[in-house]
């Protein structure tokens, strides 16, 4: 219980304290868009269905993390070779759109 209230507070700090998630939170993103955006910028280590190549599978992936904890897996640049990626909030909420229909 402590450690989900824990986590919870940090999403919340990080949420409040850059206002990026946030703006795409707000967003309806469209998966062919989506799609376009991950073909030119994730399926070289991904995949072009996803499946996982140099990097992992990102099938199921929205069963497995929150679309807030995506956004942040994207921006970050923390896990190499994974580059830190900011698409527009909108390009991002597409993007967000596609992987969870993987």
């Amino acid at each position: 219980m402590a450690l989900a209230i824990a986590i919870g507070a940090y999403h919340y700090y990080h949420q409040s304290s850059n206002p990026y998630p946030a703006a795409v939170l707000r967003l309806s993103g469209d998966t062919s868009r989506g799609s376009a955006l991950f073909q030119l910028n994730c399926s070289v280590c991904h995949g072009a269905k996803g499946t996982g190549e140099v990097g992992p599978s990102l099938v199921d992936i929205g069963d497995r993390r929150t679309r807030l904890s995506l956004i942040e897996q994207v921006i970050s640049g923390k896990t190499p070779p994974m580059p830190q990626f900011q698409p527009d909030p909108q390009a991002m909420a597409d993007l967000l759109a596609y992987l969870q229909s993987l």
